[in-house]
């Protein structure tokens, strides 16, 4: 089973500082056909203006990925952490038994754009943590490149769930691979560009939900960045 979500059907929100499209039902947007797909809970794409951010606040018992796509974030939490994370990093953090955190665009006259990324946890109540790397991606294009997992395999960073995910860059028919288990869920999100995967056309900011299928084939990328994302039933 194969379903496509159009970018336009997700849920949008605009704050002015902050504009935020929802892959998932999310503060003020709710759809029960899209609360969450296995364990992937969240999948927000934000716009934070220059000299704005997210305050102040805490989370539990979650795995948070922030993915930057340009611009830059400002993290700070209460484990110590004070970071920027530029486009081209991957940061983890794991909420477990309580985590205080802000994020804020510094940068003068420019935008970040970045998704903010949440996955049910396995292991509940441990301690929080956080990891930052350097992805492959951009020196691997037409590839899959692994960028979260439970082992951390593959210089990936280690998230505390039943999930993997991967990043790619396609274009000028480049063409990849994946195989899935039928009795797990994946999800695609496509970035920006165009891409066909399982022969399906996806334009920037649509997702296929797939469920019972054994591979996932991914071709004629243009200028194609594209996250798949391998979840717990």
């Amino acid at each position: 089973m194969i379903k496509l979500r159009k970018s336009e059907d997700r849920g949008y929100a605009d704050h002015g500082w902050l504009k935020s499209y929802h892959s998932f039902s999310f503060a003020n947007y709710w759809d029960p056909q899209h609360i969450k797909w296995g364990n992937l809970c969240v999948i927000n794409e934000d716009y934070i203006e220059p000299g704005r951010g997210f305050g102040k606040h805490g989370h539990n018992d979650m795995e948070i990925i922030s993915y930057v796509l340009s611009g830059e974030l400002a993290h700070e939490d209460s484990m110590g952490n004070v970071k920027g994370i530029p486009p081209s990093d991957v940061q983890r953090m794991s909420a477990g038994s309580g985590v205080v955190h802000s994020e804020f665009n510094h940068a003068k006259g420019q935008q970040t754009h970045l998704l903010q990324i949440w996955i049910q946890p396995n292991k509940l109540d441990i301690p929080p943590s956080y990891e930052q790397k350097t992805t492959s991606v951009n020196e691997s294009k037409g590839k899959l490149c692994l960028i979260a997992s439970p082992i951390g395999s593959s210089d990936s960073v280690l998230i505390h769930a039943d999930a993997k995910v991967y990043a790619g860059l396609f274009s000028e028919g480049q063409s990849d691979y994946l195989d899935l288990d039928p009795k797990r869920k994946a999800y695609v999100h496509l970035i920006k560009g165009k891409l066909e995967v399982n022969g399906i056309q996806l334009a920037a900011g649509d997702a296929l939900l797939l469920e019972n299928e054994c591979q996932l084939q991914i071709e004629h990328g243009d200028q194609a960045e594209v996250l798949v994302f391998d979840l717990s039933a």
